[in-house]
């Protein structure tokens, strides 16, 4: 299995498309694994994330972890959880924060990915980009009632906003988040992360 995803990995840097990044000497970031339970898919490595080479290491990640219920850890080394990105890449500065990621990158790489993931019991859509093209919603829906109506998405998806403390406005205008869905995400993931490999 192991040569499966190193056929994939070679493949994505390979690719004409990320030829940028790899001259560059930058690597996709992602982790999956064959004994994956969990994919959390966020939108795509931030700059520093993407020269850390490690992902959700900041303030966001921090909260994602506490509203997961999960330790370091659990969280980098358990071989529970996966991380697939929209992009692999860092997307580079936009005019408001970070360009979106790529359109066809997801299409192309998630499947091959998942396909060695079998044991998946719950998808984590982080933001609006992942809940979007998983949970097929056109562009005027809006997170907020998605994540309100998470059980409609259940027991394979599990849509949240970005945990960036940005969104601590958005948290203190929606109490319903940390009241109802938080406490359900984490009996979820527990459960999941209790059991054995």
């Amino acid at each position: 299995m192991e040569k499966e995803f190193q056929c994939i990995f070679d493949q994505i840097q390979a690719d004409p498309e990320n030829q940028a990044f790899t001259k560059a000497g930058i690597q996709p970031l992602y982790y999956a694994s064959a004994t994956a339970r969990i994919n959390i898919i966020g939108q795509a490595p931030g700059r520093i994330a993407q020269e850390k080479m490690k992902f959700w290491d900041d303030p966001s990640g921090d909260r994602l972890r506490a509203w997961l219920g999960v330790n370091r850890d659990e969280f980098y080394n358990s071989g529970k959880i996966a991380i697939l990105p929209m992009d692999f890449y860092y997307p580079g500065k936009g005019k408001s924060g970070d360009l979106p990621p790529r359109k066809d990158f997801a299409p192309k790489w998630h499947p091959q990915l998942l396909k060695l993931m079998p044991q998946i019991k719950l998808t984590i859509l982080v933001g609006a980009y992942a809940t979007r093209r998983y949970l097929h919603l056109k562009y005027k829906d809006r997170l907020t009632d998605t994540v309100k109506n998470y059980q409609r998405y259940l027991p394979d998806y599990f849509p949240i906003v970005h945990p960036s403390p940005r969104n601590q406005i958005w948290e203190a205008k929606n109490p319903w988040f940390n009241a109802r869905v938080i406490p359900d995400l984490q009996q979820r993931v527990r459960q999941i992360m209790n059991q054995k490999i």
